[in-house]
């Protein structure tokens, strides 16, 4: 792999890192949530999940659910329906009296393991990435020289990437909480996480795997 294509392959993840999705969206609301500690298991469930789907595309998966309409249906059903889920849950998410109490009270009771897997499911829910990957990744890999030194490149470039936009999301979300002091702004950031999850699961349910 030359040094520009590898140039290339940074900066198409920096800007398709960067759009705001379901993982950026779940990275800012458990960065105002819980704080950038607290954000940091869900962190670890996304690029965990992220590492999987990568692997998964380099064994094949993508180019089956490429292939499959049913397969690549029944994830994206499952994925959009958690993410209504999380909307909802979000969208009905306990008001505090102060901003220092946004993470207490029932989202105390939240532990790192469930935060983990929220990231975990939600970075999973999205069947477009087993595709993405598999598409992506081999427009940047060489046929003439050894493949497996490139894949490793190219993830851990993408993992580098990812998740220092995943860090600036949480980071961004956590210096939300000192304005989020009264009840009247908890709830309308409750209802903007909410409807932003709700309308991610709604358009992920309108994908086409063509």
């Amino acid at each position: 792999m030359s040094l520009n294509t590898w140039l290339l392959f940074v900066v198409t993840v920096f800007f398709v890192s960067a759009t705001p999705g379901p993982n950026m969206l779940l990275a800012m609301s458990h960065g105002i949530r819980f704080g950038v500690r607290g954000a940091l298991p869900t962190m670890a469930g996304l690029l965990s999940a992220l590492g999987l789907i990568m692997a998964a595309s380099l064994a094949g998966l993508g180019a089956l659910l490429a292939a499959s309409e049913t397969a690549f249906a029944l994830v994206k059903y499952a994925g959009a329906a958690y993410l209504v889920y999380l909307g909802y849950q979000a969208w009905h998410a306990p008001i505090s009296e102060t901003a220092c109490a946004i993470d207490t009270g029932a989202d105390a009771v939240i532990s790192s393991a469930q935060r983990f897997r929220t990231g975990f499911l939600v970075a999973m829910s999205n069947p477009k990435a087993f595709v993405f990957f598999a598409a992506l990744f081999p427009q940047f890999i060489r046929a003439d020289t050894p493949q497996m030194p490139q894949w490793l490149a190219l993830g851990a470039t993408f993992y580098v990437i990812e998740s220092s936009w995943q860090l600036a999301y949480v980071y961004g979300g956590a210096s939300l909480r000192r304005w989020l002091n009264s009840p009247p702004r908890q709830r309308l950031m409750n209802r903007f996480a909410g409807g932003s999850f709700m309308a991610a699961g709604i358009a992920l349910s309108t994908v086409s795997n063509r």
